[in-house]
């Protein structure tokens, strides 16, 4: 139960005075949706989507969108899309079994104690066949500051983003690492200058450039697959 003086997360954190919206939201969603084939009129859910600004992109780039989170902040963003609240911790996601094409979450997992119910939950809901997206922090990357955010519960690595998946069923599971540089989509040699970048500031500084700090904030990126043959599995 959420205590009574609590404050909504996002209206706090995510307050426009705090984070103002940006044009990055759309300029990812558009990137992901070219690169993971992402048909109009498919049905994907943004899981904790926060104040909806990509799902407000993804919706922009023809999907039919879905949000779920624990705040309502998204409808002031998002009123086209079908919303629910729920608490993503400890209650099942409030869908059917397999009705999404598409799933996606970014900085999201990690605020889990027991992620590996957020992996089942996705695939439950998940259509066999269908995509899961997924973008976190790089612990290596960001355990400098990872924890000023007092919310987060569960670290990720490479490895561990990439085997939670494996072991709950899904398939052509690939985790690299992101970063949030819409240069770097598309001009790949420029890790190379993001990387020196990174080794030569300070760990301790926190950057006012954009160029500098998303160079040291590594992100994690994953997307697997729900097996075809899973629903079959279910009723056997």
């Amino acid at each position: 139960m959420i205590p009574s003086n609590q404050k909504d997360y996002v209206d706090v954190i995510y307050s426009q005075k705090e984070r103002p919206l940006t044009t990055y939201p759309e300029k990812l969603t558009r990137y992901l949706s070219h690169r993971y084939n992402i048909a109009k009129g498919q049905k994907l859910l943004d899981i904790g989507c926060g104040r909806g600004e990509f799902l407000q992109g993804f919706i922009r780039c023809g999907v039919q969108g879905y949000g779920v989170d624990q705040s309502s902040a998204a409808q002031r963003l998002c009123p086209q899309a079908e919303l629910k609240s729920s608490d993503l911790e400890n209650d099942q996601l409030p869908y059917e079994d397999n009705i999404f094409d598409v799933i996606f979450s970014k900085s999201v997992i990690e605020h889990f104690y027991y992620p590996e119910r957020f992996v089942q939950e996705i695939y439950r809901v998940l259509k066999p066949g269908g995509l899961v997206i997924t973008m976190c922090p790089d612990w290596e990357a960001n355990m400098r500051i990872y924890f000023e955010d007092y919310t987060h519960r569960t670290p990720f690595t490479l490895s561990s983003l990439r085997d939670i998946q494996l072991i709950h069923g899904f398939d052509n599971v690939h985790c690299e690492y992101f970063r949030q540089l819409p240069v770097v989509w598309k001009l790949p040699w420029m890790v190379t200058v993001t990387e020196i970048v990174r080794y030569l500031t300070p760990f301790w500084l926190k950057p006012h450039s954009k160029f500098v700090r998303f160079s040291k904030e590594i992100m994690l990126l994953s997307s697997a697959v729900k097996p075809l043959n899973s629903a079959m599995e279910r009723v056997d």
